[in-house]
Parts: structure tokens; C-alpha cells; sequence
């Protein structure tokens, strides 16, 4: 375990970090925390690359754990309502521990395929848990989360649609740009790592 204490506090760092900044609007549809979360993928993706998959489900779940723990002491849970702090960890770790399973089948292709793809697929996964558990309507509405479902033209210009999906559009398409640049700091680090004498 003493090796994959790196990867654990930077998966701690990331939830912390996201957890504050979510409270800051980025524009009229993104916060600041949608720019730290998808950095979870990237500490998820290079220890299954470097460790394995089992290592890797090991870091979210201790990094969760953590996180979530300094999260709590930091800023206590009247910062959010319980609906949105349990879509938040529901899509967390089900997106995680997705993106590990389908980092592991890929892992032997393009070595490229393997975090995009699962990033994006996990991506994917957190971003429709989040946005469904914490604001659609189906759910039971409480005072702090009505206003999600007002309807407005989605991003500003298109139909209207719910606040929350043009939310959840904005969350998804940062998901996917810093995917894409993610990849440049997963080669590198990967190939550090892998470099080092053992």
C-alpha cells in the first residue's frame, strides 16, 4: 500500500478541490470544480497502467474516502443539500470504478484507447448519475434544488430544456476536452514511472 500513497493523496486532492470549487459558478453552466474533477480519471488511469486495475480500485476507494473526510471536516455538510452530496459520491465511484474496468480491457492497444476511452465512458456515466440524482425531477424536489428544474433554452441557445441538463452538457463537454489533454500528462508520467530503476 506505501506505494500507491501518492496516488491516493492526489486522488484525495482532487475530490477536496473539486468539492470546494464546485460551490463557484465558471460562466452561467459550469463551476469551477468540473475543471478539477476529470484529474480523478488521469490518477485512476495512470495506477492501472503502472499498478493494475486492483491497485487502482484500491486508490479510488481510499482517495474517496479521504477526500471525502476532509471534505466534511473543511466545510461541514450545510455547504450542499444531501441529495446533491449523494449524487456526487454515487457517480464518483461508480464512474471510477467503470473507467478501471474498461481501462483493464483496453489496456493492451493503442496506448492512447485506454485512458481516452475509459475517461470518456466514465465520464459519461458520472456526469448522467450526478445531474439525474441530484436535480431531476422524478425525484423527490427539495427547496435548495427546485430552481435545477426550471426550463430555459439548453446552453443558452437551443431548446428548452431543464436547467440542470444544460449544466450537465457544459460538465460533459469539459469531461471530454480535458480527456483529450489529459493524455499528455498520462504518456509522460506513465513513462517516468515505468522508467525508474525498481
Amino acid at each position: 500500500m506505501p506505494v500507491l500513497l501518492p496516488a491516493i493523496l492526489a486522488m484525495a486532492s482532487v475530490v477536496v478541490a473539486s468539492n470546494i470549487l464546485v460551490q463557484f459558478m465558471l460562466g452561467d453552466w459550469l463551476t469551477w470544480g468540473a475543471m478539477t474533477y476529470p484529474f480523478a480519471f488521469l490518477v485512476t488511469d495512470i495506477t492501472n497502467r503502472v499498478h493494475g486495475a486492483p491497485a487502482a480500485r484500491k486508490v479510488v476507494i481510499a482517495g474517496f474516502s479521504v477526500g471525502l473526510l476532509c471534505s466534511l471536516i473543511a466545510a461541514g455538510l450545510d455547504a450542499t443539500t444531501l441529495r446533491i452530496a449523494c449524487g456526487s459520491g454515487a457517480a464518483f465511484l461508480a464512474a471510477q470504478m467503470l473507467d478501471v474496468a474498461v481501462f483493464d480491457r483496453l489496456r493492451h492497444g493503442s496506448w492512447w484507447k485506454a485512458p481516452f476511452l475509459s475517461s470518456l465512458i466514465g465520464a459519461a456515466l458520472d456526469t448522467l448519475l450526478f445531474f439525474t440524482i441530484a436535480f431531476a425531477a422524478f425525484l423527490p424536489v427539495d427547496a435548495n434544488t427546485g430552481w435545477a428544474n426550471e426550463a430555459v433554452p439548453l446552453l443558452g441557445v437551443g431548446p428548452l430544456a431543464p436547467v440542470w441538463m444544460s449544466l450537465g452538457v457544459a460538465d460533459w463537454l469539459v469531461k471530454i476536452a480535458l480527456a483529450l489533454l489529459a493524455l499528455v500528462p498520462f504518456r509522460f508520467a506513465v513513462r517516468k514511472i515505468l522508467s525508474r530503476p525498481t
